[in-house]
């Protein structure tokens, strides 16, 4: 079936940017609006996190290397048009795009989960997804319960779906599924052990607890939302976190115009910031109903 010119209109864009390539000197162009944060499209040069873990993402938006004897795991991919830049900061730590052996996500927005599919057919990688995002990946991120069509990105296929507290396993090296929902139905975070300095370190990749202008009081598509919420802010603060990156690299303390500026805050800190914010807004949006 034709896709629909309003879907095209957007989709289109995003592939011939694809295609074209980028300039990994300059910002990339807007995926579909003018006012994306020039942050999420402003390159900076890869760095290492751990001995096996690399940050080959933007100033906004996080993309994670994992390394390990049998390949890589790549963690997101922010916009759709950063699927060159991606590759070109693969190349630049020597990692082939066919090296790339799984490609897993946080949740399925057009800012993370943008590239997947031009990432999968560059790498072969078979992507890993739960249920509920992978229903959101396979639309395109289309019939999203918050925001409609509005940010459609190149459909992807998952080829494997995981379980909370599932691992997925590669070179010796776990990256287990922690479910957070709330920010989407399918939010998931990661965790896995790293090592730095001859010692063990704990990454966790802890998902987005935002709730930008959702609807948290009768919400005809996500009715338990504030209880998803609650959910993921308790297993956030018990995720095993000695380093904590989230999808948006500031809230969690990366500063990455200068990286060595950064101040990672802890899972708890994160999780806590969050609920907070969370229950502003929910009472907000109560007394505006009971008005």
């Amino acid at each position: 079936m034709p896709l629909p010119a309003s879907r095209l209109a957007r989709v289109v864009p995003v592939l011939l940017a694809i295609a074209a390539g980028v300039d990994a000197a300059e910002p990339l162009p807007p995926a579909r609006a003018p006012d994306t944060p020039e942050a999420w499209r402003t390159p900076v040069a890869p760095f290492r996190i751990a001995d096996r873990t690399w940050y080959v993402g933007t100033q906004g938006l996080s993309v994670l290397l994992v390394r390990t004897d049998a390949g890589a795991i790549l963690i997101d991919g922010g916009l759709p048009q950063m699927a060159p830049l991606v590759l070109e900061n693969l190349r630049a730590l020597g990692v082939a795009p066919d090296e790339v052996r799984l490609i897993v996500h946080s949740h399925a927005h057009y800012d993370h989960t943008g590239p997947l599919a031009a990432l999968q057919r560059a790498s072969g990688a078979r992507v890993v997804s739960n249920a509920e995002s992978a229903a959101l990946l396979a639309r395109g991120g289309t019939d999203d319960p918050h925001y409609g069509d509005d940010f459609a990105f190149p459909p992807v296929r998952a080829d494997r779906l995981v379980l909370d507290g599932e691992s997925v396993e590669l070179g010796g090296v776990a990256l287990t599924a922690r479910f957070t929902p709330g920010h989407t139905p399918g939010s998931m975070s990661w965790t896995w052990t790293d090592t730095r300095d001859g010692k063990p370190v704990r990454i966790a990749y802890a998902d987005s607890l935002s709730a930008p202008g959702y609807r948290l009081v009768g919400h005809p598509r996500h009715p338990r939302i504030v209880d998803d919420y609650r959910r993921a802010f308790a297993a956030v603060r018990a995720l095993p976190c000695d380093v904590l990156i989230t999808p948006h690299p500031d809230a969690s303390g990366w500063r990455l115009q200068d990286p060595a500026q950064s101040r990672p805050i802890t899972c708890a800190a994160y999780a806590q910031a969050a609920e907070e914010r969370l229950e502003r807004q929910l009472a907000e949006q109560r007394s505006a109903e009971a008005r």
